[in-house]
């Protein structure tokens, strides 16, 4: 099966975006049509490029035989909670997923999300009935993760976001998709439940109650295309009576277009290219930061009386890495919410700056066609923050394809 989209689209001189707005289909989707990416379309997508371009089905796509438009049409109908800016969202639609609803608190995040995917649902996911909620095949949800993460407090369940994953089993239960994804960070793995007992290992006995075979493991994004080092906890449940033990996909090797050479050779007319403009103190400092160093490079009496405190006593710090700035040949590391050099590496690796929206964007593997508010300092700090905060893309594609290779390409379909 061939899309013809971009033929189409040529013929009308659209772009992207011009399909975007006239269809109200996602970005996501008509980008994935347009390259002729696209694993599995639904009856309204069709429907509406049909009408768009007043053409038949056979006009817009060029189908062998009846089994591909078997596949066309059988598209796993998706759930996303907490989701964020989108990034879990976009790897699904890659991977071949429908979703039919979207839910996160974040006023930042639906407002990038709404912008690039379409409608989610706002409210408080405490107040949302479960009849509310379509049935589906697949539930994801990315649940606040910053009671278990190492760069913060690590209040754990004893942070009220800590027991939004019971949130997760409420809906699972009443909505018993065929699979469940959770995304979390690693540091789930060694925090504690109210009796003691290890969170993650509860979560997982619960879901196994419910009827799940759950599998979960500590993956690093880098594996997976991402260029950057970022370890998450994934943990995936599929329904017993299919008798599928889920399979995490292999490593890939990493490649040399994961170092910020690549990542940062970003053409001129890509959006967001605006940066955050560090504090007149760091900017001080940065230029005693050679490219692939630290703060550990700024000489001892040119550092603020805090740093200083903290140099005199390194051990007691765990010898911090303030200030990272990357070299070009190396992938990056974990890029945090913050978006603060003394919390992550985001300083460029030969301008004295922060990254930009665009380049921290790319290091979590969001397209380019992804757009970002960035009109005022609000909107940019809140950039760096949905970013920050979400799973990024190619690590969403490669875990939602092996669900949808392992589970609803072999007989798991409605």
């Amino acid at each position: 099966m061939k899309c013809n989209l971009s033929t189409l689209m040529g013929s009308k001189r659209y772009s992207i975006q011009d399909v975007h707005e006239k269809t109200g289909l996602s970005r996501s989707t008509v980008s994935a049509l347009y390259n002729d990416r696209a694993t599995r379309v639904d009856y309204d997508t069709i429907e509406k490029l049909c009408n768009l371009f007043d053409c038949s089905v056979q006009e817009l796509f060029t189908l062998e035989g009846i089994a591909p438009m078997k596949s066309l049409i059988e598209e796993p109908l998706l759930v996303s909670l907490f989701s964020g800016c989108g990034g879990m969202d976009i790897g699904f639609e890659q991977a071949g997923f429908h979703r039919i609803w979207a839910n996160d608190f974040d006023a930042d995040a639906q407002a990038t999300f709404s912008l690039n995917l379409g409608e989610i649902d706002g409210r408080d996911i405490r107040t949302v009935s479960a009849d509310e909620i379509p049935d589906c095949d697949i539930i994801t949800a990315g649940f606040p993760c910053q009671p278990f993460s190492n760069a913060g407090n690590r209040k754990g369940v004893n942070d009220s976001r800590g027991m939004l994953y019971m949130e997760c089993l409420r809906i699972i239960k009443a909505k018993s998709p065929k699979v469940f994804l959770f995304e979390n960070v690693k540091g789930l793995m060694s925090s504690k439940y109210i009796d003691g007992r290890n969170l993650v290992e509860v979560i997982a006995s619960d879901l196994n109650e419910m009827g799940y075979m759950v599998t979960y493991k500590v993956l690093n994004a880098v594996d997976y295309g991402v260029p950057q080092r970022r370890e998450r906890l994934i943990m995936v449940g599929i329904k017993k009576e299919l008798g599928i033990q889920f399979v995490f996909p292999e490593p890939m090797p990493i490649s040399k277009e994961q170092t910020l050479r690549y990542v940062l050779d970003i053409p001129t007319d890509v959006k967001n290219q605006v940066d955050w403009p560090l504090s007149p103190q760091a900017m001080s400092m940065l230029p005693y930061i050679p490219e692939g160093g630290s703060w550990k490079d700024i000489p001892y009496d040119l550092l603020p009386e805090r740093l200083k405190k903290i140099r005199d006593n390194m051990q007691r710090y765990h010898a911090p890495k303030f200030y990272r700035r990357f070299g070009l040949e190396e992938i990056n590391g974990t890029i945090t919410a913050s978006a603060q050099p003394e919390n992550c590496g985001i300083i460029h690796p030969t301008q004295n700056r922060r990254y930009t929206i665009r380049e921290v964007a790319r290091i979590q593997s969001f397209p380019d066609d992804y757009i970002f508010y960035d009109g005022n300092l609000k909107e940019i700090t809140a950039a760096y923050k949905v970013i920050g905060n979400a799973v990024p893309c190619k690590l969403a594609f490669a875990i939602a394809k092996a669900i949808m290779e392992q589970v609803f390409d072999k007989g798991g379909n409605k």
